[in-house]
Order: structure tokens, then sequence, then C-alpha cells
């Protein structure tokens, strides 16, 4: 046998969860968008301008286009349409955008653990210090929001080999992250089993029109596509799920054509359940066989 993660057992898709999500609905949909800090001229950062000389600061404020005026447009474009909007935050938004963080927080955003800063990275961490900075994540978002996140999505998807462990035994609920399925799996761990919930690596922004220099409307036409055929196809409980940021689709061009996607994917709302990763999380719990 090739080597192996050895975090999860291969379960295709033809082996059926059984149940539903609420009102019977057999796709959840949820979308996340990624409000994300940048430490200047350090660490990793997200570029629309490649090669840019230092001090880079189109670039920089490029993305901070996204927390000053991106986040606010898509917020209530989401809340005029009352689509639940789960949020990706690096902490440190609370302190460099303190009005935004304050907007999503009144909005009732769900608020997912997505590190301090989106310059940073676990894959060379130590365990100690992965530990300790986990819980530092945690730790602020319980103090702004008075409850500590049930999830956690990875700056830039990077993990150690002990990551899903300490997730687990820092209290982590649920992670993102990950593309292996349609449906919820449970992760092992070394003290026990971590959800994990579809996360989209394709149907997001970073990914598409960043990477693959997608335009607005093939990325809202990916959208449509990929909820079309989850809905015809959907013969037990799967999810579906788009990621945006706020400085890659709150720009005004891009956020219109996300708007059409959504309004196309509203016309089906009473057959789908439109959700959060949190909420997913509670209804697995209570009802176990609805994940792999």
């Amino acid at each position: 046998m090739l080597k192996s993660h050895g975090r999860y057992d291969f379960v295709p898709i033809t082996r059926r969860t059984e149940g539903t999500w609420p009102n019977g609905a057999r796709l959840a949909v949820y979308f996340s968008l990624g409000v994300e800090e940048y430490v200047f001229g350090e660490g990793m950062t997200e570029n629309l301008l490649a090669g840019a000389s230092q001090p880079d600061l189109a670039n920089t404020s490029w993305r901070d286009y996204g927390n000053r005026v991106g986040a606010f447009r898509i917020l209530e474009r989401f809340r005029a349409l009352d689509v639940p909007l789960s949020v990706l935050l690096n902490t440190e938004v609370y302190d460099h955008a303190p009005d935004l963080a304050r907007a999503l927080s009144e909005a009732g955003c769900e608020m997912i653990a997505h590190g301090l800063t989106n310059s940073d990275s676990l894959h060379d961490m130590p365990e100690d210090r992965e530990a300790a900075y986990l819980a530092s994540v945690r730790d602020a978002i319980a103090a702004r929001e008075g409850r500590p996140p049930l999830g956690w999505s990875s700056p830039w998807l990077a993990h150690s080999p002990l990551t899903l462990d300490l997730l687990h035994e820092a209290g982590y609920g649920y992670v993102l992250d990950f593309a292996l399925d349609d449906r919820p799996v449970w992760m092992k761990t070394r003290g026990g089993r971590l959800l994990h919930i579809p996360y989209a690596l394709e149907i997001n922004d970073s990914s598409t029109v960043i990477g693959r220099l997608a335009s607005g409307r093939e990325f809202a036409q990916m959208i449509v596509d990929q909820f079309d055929e989850m809905l015809a196809s959907a013969d037990q409980p799967v999810v579906m799920s788009v990621v945006l940021h706020s400085f890659i689709s709150g720009q005004p061009f891009r956020l219109r054509a996300v708007i059409d996607a959504l309004a196309h994917i509203l016309r089906r709302r009473d057959e789908i359940w439109l959700t959060t990763p949190g909420a997913i999380h509670a209804h697995v719990t209570a009802h176990p066989e609805l994940a792999v």
C-alpha cells in the first residue's frame, strides 16, 4: 500500500449516507467570506499584480479595499437578500478594521477562525507554538464575540502534520480546508474525531479569479453550474460551498456577477437548505448518520 496521511478512509459516494437536511432538503449551500489582514512587507500575500516592487503599496491597497469597501458591500447585499454569511476571520481584523468586525458581528455572521493574519502559515510551526497559535485565535474570537469559534480554516490552507490533532485538542468542532467529498466527513485525530465540512477549492474566487484568471462572469457561471448539477444529482445529503474574499468579489463588477448567481440559487430556495458551516455541524452532531 502507498503511504497515506491516515486521516480518513476511502468511502465512495455510492455508499450513501442516510437522512436529510432540515425541511427534507438534500442539498445544503453555504457562502463564506474571507476577511483578512496582512503584515505589510512580510510573509505570504494575495497579489493582483505579480512581481510588484517593494515597498508594495499597490497590492496592499487592493487588499485594503476589501476591508474598507468590498466586505461592507457584500454584507449589505447578502443581508438584503436574507442569505446567511459565514466569515473566515483573521483576528487582527478586530484591531485593524474594527468597524468591519463590528458590522459582521452585528449582522449575526458566524465567525470561523482563520488565523491571526493571512501572512501566517502553520506548516512549519513546532507543536507547542502551533497549539498556542490555535488557542490564541480561539481566545481572541471568544473575547470579542462572547463565545469561542466552532470552526477553523487555515490561512493558505496550510497545515502541519499535527494541525488536526491540535484543533481537536483546542476545542474546535469542525475544520474546512479540504475537498475530498461532497458530504461531511469525520477526520481521525489522536484524541478523537473532528468533523470536516466540504470546502470549495474551485468554487473559490481566489483560486479561480486570481489563480486561473477567470472573469467575474465565468466565476458566477461556475457557481450556477455547480448548483444546478448538485441539486439535480443529490440522492443523499450533500454540501455545496462558495468561498468569496472581500477584496476579490467585493469589487463591484465581480459582486454584480456573484449576486446574479445568488439570485439563480434563490429561485430554488425552497428545495435547499441555505445555511452556515456551524449549523451543518450542529445538525450532523444531532444526526450522525449524515456524515461519512
